[in-house]
């Protein structure tokens, strides 16, 4: 190997007498090491927990980040903030507000990692180191019920279609059109959340939007009218895609690393649940009631809700879905078992909470904050939220006895008596003589308050979404919307 002479000599001199020759080579070993670290890249990992810090970039939407009541929430943040956990950094979010940004982040190393309910594509993974799958989805069409529905995409052909700008739909209409379907067109919003593109299709002014189908099954009740039309494709990984300039290949696997285990533990599963289980099983007709209804019949009950809530420190969205419920907001519902008022409640119920008049919605909604309050205060200290509030709703309903039924078969059958998902499943079995005679309660309509409890977090969950375009960081203006063209370096820099 010829050895390169130190700045100064030439490789001839280097090559002379011993001193010389020593002197070159320290030089040359100096040089080298200067090279090689000036070239080398800090492992990801290591900076990460130096700097006592995971940055991470993601959407805002119901489905990946967003704040509810000035908290930061949504299943991607769940599952970043829990490896910031377990790294022992804390875990700082940016909002992008659009995917282009997204991916423009990473580039710029402003970010570790983006958690956006991502697709793994060939073209990102060209450019982008990303982890191992840790959700499926599937490209969905929709359109809204009532106009023409497309069968496939030679259907779509010249129809006005929408799709997130930089998305994976985006990068398919381009591969199908160049292969295929030369008649294909769209129009590319930018923006992070599909809601637009939902409103877009809702408000009639286009035919189609392109969404992911996991999207689609937590955001179809604020659009009951939209249906899929037809699977664009097979199903796709969603991954965590990290930046490029990196040396991430450490931190990659301890991602990995750290999925894999959240799956096998089964958080994963229950993060899923928590953040879209409540989509599961609904009823389009009941979301389209749903929403009708909180436009006329919630107005004139909402302060009195938001006052009660407070009252008994619960979420007034939550004591809202409760009541619809119940009785459609109507203070005057009468069942024909007896059961009366806003909150439906039971004449030797009303009594035990000193309600006078169950018509009365002041009185109605504080006999109902209040019974649900005891029905979460009498659970096992070792049931934690949100699974407890889901399991208050079920004994609200069902009653405490045949709750704690359910929990009992839910653990001789294997599962979790903590886990409100587990407690679901076995619910219906109170129904089956096989399993209700060997309970202390006996029957009850299991099936009943498995649907009650779903139906009050899927409203719940609608309520707190309708929310979130007022509490979204709006993006920062570009000088560029505001100030003249003509305006020179010199004078931008004294504004």
């Amino acid at each position: 190997m010829l050895l390169s002479p130190a700045p100064g000599q030439s490789r001839m001199q280097c090559m002379r007498g011993a001193p010389s020759f020593n002197s070159c080579l320290a030089a040359t070993a100096l040089t080298v090491l200067s090279l090689l670290a000036g070239c080398a890249r800090q492992d990801a990992l290591d900076r990460i927990r130096a700097d006592g810090e995971l940055v991470v970039v993601s959407r805002n939407s119901p489905t990946t980040y967003f704040l509810d009541r000035q908290e930061p929430t949504g299943f991607e943040y769940a599952l970043a903030n829990l490896l910031a956990e377990e790294l022992g950094v804390e875990l700082r979010l940016e909002p992008a507000f659009d995917l282009l940004e997204i991916f423009e982040r990473l580039s710029r190393d402003e970010a570790d990692v983006a958690a956006a309910g991502l697709t793994l594509t060939a073209q990102r993974a060209a450019r982008y180191p990303h982890t191992a799958s840790y959700q499926q989805l599937t490209p969905q069409v929709v359109y809204v019920a009532g106009t023409y529905r497309p069968r496939d995409i030679a259907d779509m052909a010249d129809m006005s279609i929408v799709v997130l700008a930089g998305s994976s739909h985006a990068d398919a209409l381009q591969d199908l059109r160049d292969t295929r379907y030369p008649g294909l067109s769209w129009r590319e919003v930018h923006a992070a959340d599909t809601m637009e593109l939902l409103e877009l299709l809702n408000d009639g002014e286009v035919e189609l939007a392109i969404i992911d189908s996991n999207e689609f099954a937590v955001q179809q009740s604020l659009y009951p009218r939209v249906k899929a039309a037809f699977d664009l494709g097979a199903e796709q990984d969603m991954v965590w895609y990290l930046a490029p300039g990196a040396d991430n290949a450490r931190l990659a696997g301890y991602i990995d690393d750290f999925i894999e285990r959240l799956a096998a533990e089964g958080t994963l599963e229950r993060l899923q649940d928590i953040h879209f289980g409540h989509a599961k099983g609904t009823d389009r007709i009941a979301s389209h009631t749903f929403m009708l209804k909180m436009r006329r019949s919630l107005p004139p009950y909402r302060r009195l809700i938001e006052q009660i809530a407070r009252e008994y420190k619960m979420e007034w969205q939550l004591l809202a879905a409760i009541a619809y419920q119940e009785s459609h907001w109507d203070p005057q519902a009468e069942s024909p078992t007896g059961v009366r008022g806003m909150m439906m409640l039971t004449l030797p119920t009303a009594r035990e909470l000193g309600v006078t008049n169950r018509l009365d919605p002041v009185q109605s909604l504080r006999g109902g904050a209040r019974y649900f309050k005891n029905m979460k205060r009498r659970l096992p200290a070792d049931i934690y939220e949100p699974d407890r509030t889901w399991m208050a709703l079920a004994a609200y309903n069902i009653g405490m006895g045949h709750l704690e039924d359910a929990r009992v078969l839910t653990e001789r059958r294997g599962g979790d008596p903590h886990l409100w998902s587990d407690v679901m499943e076995n619910l219906p079995l109170l129904q089956k003589s096989k399993y209700y005679k060997t309970l202390r309660y006996g029957y009850a309509r299991g099936m009943e308050a498995a649907t009650y409890v779903q139906n009050i977090r899927h409203y719940y969950n609608i309520l707190s979404w309708q929310e979130i375009p007022d509490q979204q960081v709006e993006p920062p203006e570009r000088m560029a919307d505001y100030l003249p063209g003509a305006m020179t370096e010199l004078e931008l820099r004294a504004l």
